[in-house]
């Protein structure tokens, strides 16, 4: 046998040990990355809603104090209902359905920022211990809102970055199904964010 057939057999044969060792690691860590986008999925949805689920007890107290800013009020409440509607199945979280989801869900922050731009005329209400405790409440749910889309982001980038790396992109779509491993979507700064006002609260 030739010298360089012996050498063709043996990149050949390295080629298939490497491509058997590494094709189940692969797939194996493509999985846990995609599992982790799934958790990290449902720890933004978890504070997404609790912040929906504190929204009726602070309508519900403003509006003892301040009945009369219905038109804030009834914003707040339809933004809450609308980003209700919108949910994303953790297995299908494509950078089209982030994008409804962050939209929806940018809809009632700015509603809540108008609600609490109105109630600076209340001093009343400010003072009320029960309002001060919602205030409190909300303020921590958006700081938690804002680390676990960080968490979320984090964990697409790193497993958009391995699925589209040149040998995963081939081993997986040699041993995957149609579909399994696909780009996820992530969250990017609301629209004017770097110039939106601060609201005190």
């Amino acid at each position: 046998m030739k010298k360089s057939t012996i050498a063709i057999l043996a990149i050949a044969g390295l080629l298939i040990l490497v491509g058997i060792i590494k094709i189940p690691g692969t797939y194996t860590k493509a999985v846990k990355y995609q599992e982790e986008v799934t958790s990290a999925w449902g720890n933004v949805e978890v504070n997404y809603q609790r912040r929906a689920d504190l929204i009726p007890n602070l309508v519900s107290t403003v509006k003892g104090y301040a009945s009369h800013e219905k038109e804030v009020l009834l914003g707040v409440t339809e933004a809450r209902a609308k980003a209700g509607q919108v949910s994303i199945d953790a297995s299908k979280i494509t950078p089209a359905a982030v994008k409804s989801y962050q939209a929806a869900q940018s809809g009632l922050t700015q509603a809540l920022s108008k609600l609490m731009v109105v109630m600076e005329k209340y001093p009343d209400l400010k003072a009320n211990q029960n309002f001060m405790q919602l205030q409190a409440q909300l303020e921590g749910t958006e700081n938690r809102i804002a680390v676990a889309r960080q968490r979320f982001n984090d964990s697409v980038k790193q497993y958009n970055s391995y699925i589209r790396g040149f040998w995963q992109k081939r081993f997986l779509s040699w041993t995957a199904e149609e579909g399994e491993f696909e780009r996820k979507g992530v969250f990017e700064a609301d629209k004017g964010a770097e110039n939106a006002p601060k609201v005190e609260f």
